[in-house]
């Protein structure tokens, strides 16, 4: 009794903390729906398994024959169960019902749609019904049979078992004997389950339209299936619910060889027309003549697919580009030139962490964020990242300093996409603690993020009491560092014994409850990665699975992208989500719903990451999927319009929406039966050519902001390529199609453009890649960086359609190969046809690229390296001047140079000094000495090379 008291409060400890907290993030009501749900479905698979199992077998025992004569064998077991009888007639219909109402509880959300349902107001084309009855309804009524059906199959179980324990059913030999009762009961029971089959035959003819079948469609029903097995499962239907028929005929009549004969006829039909007819009209009549037997449906397959995927107005524009580099070609392209961004997101985590890390118990994610942000009146892509909490970096561990000091992390680092040091290291327009740079005023502290301890204890002392570490300030040891003590309205309130009871059972931690850091002012936040507490107040959500954040209104949010999905739209061709979404930056997740046909971004949501306010707003407030959840949850959504400008400036388009949608255009991007049947306009998307060949992955999607052609000014993109399918043994790595995504707020947000290529003209990724890694200067010069005590790291290769043709750009970093060591950004390989180039900056790379000049304005000129404390929009210091020649003394005339083979060998000389001063600079990790070895590096170089000539 003591043990079931114990687990009965700890199971109330969990339930009342849930509703603590869904109470303080102001979304109770979330809660309370499903649990009322919940616990109705679980009402009524329990009554709807328990009470038939209970009748099935009070019926089959309190009509048993009284002086029926059994064997000795039944007498046995009789002798072995009678006793057991009673607990057996309550127990066996509990248990089952147990087993029942914890299945039917799990489908909660199915019931609240079917009864919350609303029109699509599209109609599929086999039956003309409303697409809601595929996404809504059918599957409720599929539930509903399948459960029926099981409850009456045990019935039927049960009703067996008895009678023959109970002599009703007996069988001598060949013989078998039946009483009246059990006759009736058993046939009836056969009776309704045949009538169940019948029903769900009838519905199977609808789940065709979203099934996989044999034959050209991979989802829905072509020829064969419209023409053959739907046909069919009407028939089957019909034959099963007269068969259904027979079996109440023998209840009345008593003879059991009418429903014997339908049941064995039913099977036959079933193998005949369920499998053979289909089978012979596919190969006999399809197969021979399939491209124009399938056109209808195939374009069908198409149109559905294309709008449930939400592409069907994807604006196509034949893109002549040419491989020709020539003068000045990037000059009217010179507001998208600027904004190329040459900072690597995916590299330059290591490079934030040495230089804007501060102490070791802050991180940074292992992939950054990019975004944009207004500077100086101008828009700039930027770099961003948060500067979360570490605890792993403490000095010392503990659960005081683990939840009750360490609580937060300080500040955001963004840098420019477009800039770097002259020392190759970022350019930053917001860094350092306390926090400086070009993004304004704004609560830097950073309770709620992707990192954040499992839960902290805030709140609970101020002034001079506060116990919070801040953030550190230089020459401080941690305990030196300033207070802080949180002020928000974060988590639930620790303001009685009772719930530090509660919390300390939760936490399976007793300090909880006895710490005296533990008062009645404490708040204790948990469920604190944004993702976690989109998802418990929006169950119904697939969330992106970036998160990132933005400096909006003054405070730091997390903008996080949802997604409505559905399996069941008719026609639509289905895709595993989290295969379509798996590529260098994203390994391959796990969905609770992972095969989908249907995807809308329905709801952009915000997570504050000083007190964890949660925002859903309502982005697409036409999809019907989202139309029935506000249904079920009313009041949880704000309309688009209560988003502020800032907020909407920092919207863009979720990049694993954007993954699914060019993995359906692959195939999709065709909008005629014709071409799609013949399948020789099958694109693919490239894999990413810096990723490892023996384990080769998808290229991400990049955004960039770029004027895309055909449009009227720059916009925050995100684009992809695609090359031909790559099944076949000979298929080249050119680029076929380049798709974008306009991320500006405003009318054109969400536009998909797709810009055609002339075939095999335009090389892809992967040939551009080879063509530098095979470049004879190119290896030799990298092959120079990659000496003594560093490595080559290739950033993301870009590629942007400017000067009437595809130019491509990458990053190359070097980095030290010490524990110290972070990749610098000191070369920039560009392409453009079959022209390639190499140098330090990417201005000097296009005007090498162009003949010389490119007429572009890249924006990456060399700037003085960041100094920790000389941020943006600090005094530059005054230029040292010259020293002064002391009286008497003369400048000696400069030295002729060397000619032939002297000079040669001067070249080479110096190139051997520079490369053990560039080694020496590296070991100590002085990078502006490490800088200037280069740079007399690359002079040795030239020198040598003119003087071999």
């Amino acid at each position: 009794m003591l043990a079931v008291i114990v687990i009965g409060f700890f199971i109330f400890a969990s339930l009342y903390t849930d509703v603590l907290w869904y109470e303080q993030v102001d979304y109770l009501g979330v809660l309370l729906t499903q649990w009322g749900a919940q616990a109705a479905m679980f009402g009524v698979g329990f009554l709807g398994m328990a009470l038939p199992v209970w009748a099935s077998l009070f019926i089959a025992f309190r009509f048993r024959p009284m002086y029926a004569k059994l064997n000795s064998q039944l007498d046995r077991y009789q002798q072995v169960v009678e006793p057991l009888r009673r607990v057996a007639m309550l127990g066996i219909p509990i248990v089952l019902g147990l087993f029942a109402g914890v299945s039917t509880a799990s489908r909660w959300p199915v019931v609240l749609q079917w009864l919350n349902r609303t029109p699509f107001g599209e109609t599929d084309p086999q039956f003309g019904l409303d697409i809601s009855f595929y996404v809504f309804e059918l599957p409720f009524y599929h539930g509903v049979v399948g459960f029926a059906s099981a409850v009456v199959l045990l019935c039927a179980v049960g009703a067996l078992a008895t009678s023959y324990l109970y002599g009703a059913l007996r069988v001598n030999g060949r013989e078998v004997r039946i009483s009246r009762t059990a006759r009736i009961q058993l046939a009836v029971t056969g009776a309704i389950y045949l009538a169940l089959q019948a029903v769900s035959l009838w519905l199977d003819q609808y789940t065709t339209l979203y099934s996989s079948h044999e034959g050209f469609l991979e989802t829905g029903a072509g020829y064969t299936v419209a023409n053959a097995t739907i046909p069919s499962r009407a028939i089957l239907a019909g034959v099963a619910a007269l068969v259904a028929i027979l079996f109440i005929v023998t209840a009345v009549i008593g003879r059991w060889r009418l429903p014997i004969i339908g049941t064995a006829l039913l099977l036959v039909t079933s193998l005949l027309i369920g499998s053979v007819y289909p089978w012979i009209v596919q190969r006999f009549q399809v197969e021979p003549s399939a491209q124009t037997l399938e056109e209808e449906y195939i374009q069908r397959n198409i149109d559905a697919t294309r709008a449930a995927y939400n592409v069907d107005g994807v604006e196509e524009q034949p893109y002549n580009a040419t491989t020709d580099a020539t003068a000045g070609a990037l000059r009217e392209d010179a507001e998208t030139t600027a904004n190329i961004r040459i900072v690597d997101p995916a590299l330059v985590s290591d490079t934030f962490r040495q230089l804007e890390q501060v102490r070791q118990f802050y991180q940074f994610p292992e992939y950054l964020d990019v975004d944009r942000y207004e500077i100086d009146g101008a828009t700039q892509d930027t770099v961003i990242a948060l500067r979360e909490l570490n605890q792993e970096g403490q000095s010392s561990r503990g659960w005081l300093n683990d939840h009750i000091i360490y609580t937060h992390g300080y500040g955001v680092v963004a840098a420019y996409g477009n800039q770097r040091a002259d020392d190759g290291e970022p350019v930053f327009l917001e860094s350092g603690i306390p926090l400086s740079g070009g993004l304004g005023e704004f609560e830097p502290r950073i309770y709620f993020g992707e990192t954040s301890p499992e839960y902290s204890i805030v709140g609970a002392d101020e002034g001079a009491n506060a116990r919070e570490i801040d953030y550190p300030t230089a020459g401080e040891d941690e305990s030196e560092s300033p207070r802080f003590t949180f002020d928000g309205d974060g988590g639930p309130k620790l303001d009685n014994v009772f719930k530090r009871l509660l919390y300390a059972l939760k936490f399976q931690s007793e300090q909880i409850f006895l710490s005296d850091a533990v008062n009645d002012q404490s708040q204790i936040l948990y469920d604190r990665d944004p993702a976690t507490r989109i998802q418990k107040v929006a169950p119904y959500l697939t969330l992106d699975n970036d998160p990132y954040p933005a400096v909006v209104d003054g405070k730091i949010v997390w903008i996080v992208d949802a997604y409505t999905t559905s399996a069941n739209y008719p026609y639509s061709d289905t895709n595993s989500l989290s295969e379509t979404i798996a590529d260098t930056y994203q390994p391959r997740p796990n969905f609770p719903l992972d095969n989908i046909n249907y995807i809308r971004n329905s709801v952009k949501a915000t997570v504050d990451a000083y007190d964890g306010t949660v925002t859903l707003y309502a982005w697409d407030d036409q999809d019907p999927v989202l139309k029935t959840w506000q249904k079920i949850f009313p009041s949880t959504l704000e309309p688009m319009s209560e988003m502020s400008d800032q907020l909407l400036d920092h919207v863009r388009y979720p990049a694993d929406l954007f993954k699914v949608q060019r993995s359906v255009l692959e195939r999709y991007h065709v909008d005629t039966a014709n071409s799609f049947y013949q399948g020789n306009e099958a694109w693919s998307t490239p894999n990413d050519p810096t990723a490892s060949s023996s384990n080769p992955t998808l290229q991400p999607p990049y955004y960039l902001t770029m004027q895309v052609p055909g449009t009227e000014q720059p916009a925050f993109t995100l684009y992809s390529t695609f090359i031909p399918n790559n099944s076949g043994q000979n298929a080249r790595n050119v680029l076929t199609g380049y798709l974008t995504a306009n991320s500006d707020p405003g009318e054109d947000y969400g536009k998909l453009t797709m810009l055609t290529l002339p075939e095999g003209q335009v090389p892809g990724p992967g040939q551009v890649f080879n063509t530098f890694s095979s470049d004879t200067e190119v290896a030799n010069q990298l092959a120079l960086l990659e000496r003594g005590n560093t490595e080559v790291r290739r950033g993301n290769l870009l590629t942007l359609p400017v000067g009437g043709g595809l130019l491509y750009v990458q990053p190359v970093y070097v980095r030290a190969t010490g524990e110290s060591g972070y990749p610098l950004l000191r070369k920039v390989l560009v392409a453009f046809g079959n022209d390639i180039a190499f140098e330090d900056t990417l201005d000097q790379a296009l005007d090498t690229l162009f003949g010389g000049d490119s007429g572009a304005d890249a924006g990456d000129t060399d700037v003085e390296p960041t100094d920790p404390e000389d941020q943006p929009g600090a005094e530059e210091p005054p230029a040292e001047e010259p020293p002064a020649e002391e009286p008497g003394t003369e400048t000696p005339p400069a030295e002729e140079p060397s000619t032939g083979g002297d000079a040669l060998a001067q070249a080479l000389a110096d190139a051997r000094q520079a490369l053990q001063d560039r080694e020496a600079a590296y070991a100590r990790n002085d990078l502006v000495a490490a800088a200037q070895a280069d740079e007399a590096l690359q002079d040795a170089i030239e020198r040598a090379i003119a003087a071999s000539e």
